[in-house]
């Protein structure tokens, strides 16, 4: 009987068999989490365990990063800014030439993108066709917002300048701000097709490079397109007002008072006989200007951004003496003439006069006219563009020697 018994190998052999299974179960348990840390899927119960499949449809798979080198690369706009100023100018008339506009304008930011990240040449060669499948929406995106915006920009225009050039590029860019970084994002990353590391030179987001290398630029020489062809359709306008309305701009008003005494004689065989006293004063009201009707000019300078009004040399433009007799001692042998006072009013009206163009009155004249045009035009100017300044000049002529010419005459 005690060679029959047999208990302990059976004890290890049943020990042997919980250790295999505990091990099966810590092998299919650390596959588990293995799986779940790389993935970052949930792991609802033992269900999980079928992902572990490469074959397995639900497998959500992480791409492989990518290492973008970033290289310099100038934009380069095919946006034409004349053509472009009449388009924007009057979309409805130009629909189909607007849609271009948009899908060249579009397919160049995307392309300087991939030229910026040094993307490979068929990835560049698939911007188009990948764009072309978002186009035909963003078309309409681009052409409702902004024919809504411009009708709103051009109810608020004002009467006294034509600003609808720099109004719409305002509106454009407020439009293409809005999508740009919507369209770069989809097209690149769908390319890319996965996660990238950002290194090389001026690294920045794919919306960055398209709209600080390539919406802002454009912008910027389409505002200064706009400055000059608005300018150019206000000049007339501005002209034509300010003619018809301030034909005379008097700037300058000198009161002052004078007082002359005159003695008038009467002899006989060259003696005096009789004696006239005369005392006379006057006060004269001057007014000096500009005749904006013979001359007034508005110029642009596109290239040293000033814009410069030009207005005549000023000139008194009104003077009115009121005279008045303070004495009057009429001699006996005397018969006083209208020549005899006239002769004398003239002589106080030529003294204001020449005192007047003696003094600073000029330059203080042309100083209010400066502050005046600057109070005027400078918003004009700046509805144009913000970085144009104005500047007034006076045009050289003779009206001095004009006045003084009349004063001895």
């Amino acid at each position: 009987m005690s060679e029959d018994y047999q208990p302990p190998k059976r004890q290890a052999a049943s020990s042997i068999g919980r250790w295999a299974v505990l091990f099966a179960l810590f092998s299919i348990a650390s596959m588990i989490l293995v799986k779940y840390f790389k993935s970052g899927f949930s792991l609802p119960g033992l269900s999980s365990i079928r992902s572990m499949t490469n074959t397995d449809p639900d497998v959500t798979y992480t791409p492989k990063e990518m290492n973008i080198n970033y290289i310099p690369a100038d934009y380069r706009s095919p946006v034409d800014e004349e053509d472009a100023m009449v388009i924007l100018s009057h979309p409805q008339r130009y629909r189909r030439d607007f849609d271009q506009l948009i899908y060249n304008f579009n397919l160049s930011l995307l392309r300087h993108v991939a030229s910026r990240m040094n993307l490979s040449n068929e990835i560049k060669a698939n911007l188009e066709p990948e764009y072309q499948k978002h186009h035909p929406y963003y078309r309409d995106l681009y052409y409702n917002d902004f024919v809504a915006l411009k009708d709103t920009t051009d109810n608020m225009n004002q009467l006294w300048y034509q600003n609808d050039g720099a109004s719409a590029v305002e509106v454009l860019n407020e439009v293409a701000s809005k999508y740009t970084c919507s369209i770069v994002n989809m097209v690149i990353m769908n390319l890319l097709e996965g996660n990238y590391n950002a290194i090389g030179n001026k690294v920045d987001t794919p919306c960055g490079i398209a709209m600080q290398e390539g919406l802002a630029p454009m912008i910027k020489r389409l505002e200064e397109r706009a400055a000059i062809d608005d300018f150019a359709k206000a000049k007339g306008l501005l002209e034509e007002k300010v003619e018809m309305a301030i034909s005379e701009l008097a700037t300058m008003e000198i009161k002052d008072r004078k007082g002359l005494s005159k003695s008038l004689k009467t002899k006989v065989w060259g003696m005096d006989v009789s004696s006239t006293d005369i005392e006379v004063s006057a006060m004269s009201i001057l007014k000096v200007g500009f005749k904006l009707d013979n001359f007034f000019d508005i110029s642009l300078n596109d290239k040293t951004k000033i814009v410069t009004v030009t207005l005549p040399e000023p000139q008194i433009l009104s003077h009115e003496v009121y005279p008045k007799v303070d004495k009057l001692d009429v001699g006996w042998m005397r018969e006083l003439q209208d020549d005899d006072f006239n002769r004398n009013f003239n002589l106080l009206r030529q003294e204001f006069r020449r005192d007047a163009l003696d003094s600073d009155v000029m330059d203080k004249a042309k100083q209010e006219a400066a502050n005046l045009m600057d109070l005027m035009f400078s918003p004009v100017v700046n509805s144009f563009n913000k970085k144009y300044k104005l500047q007034v000049r006076f045009k050289k002529q003779a009206a001095q020697t004009q006045e003084l010419s009349a004063v001895e005459g």
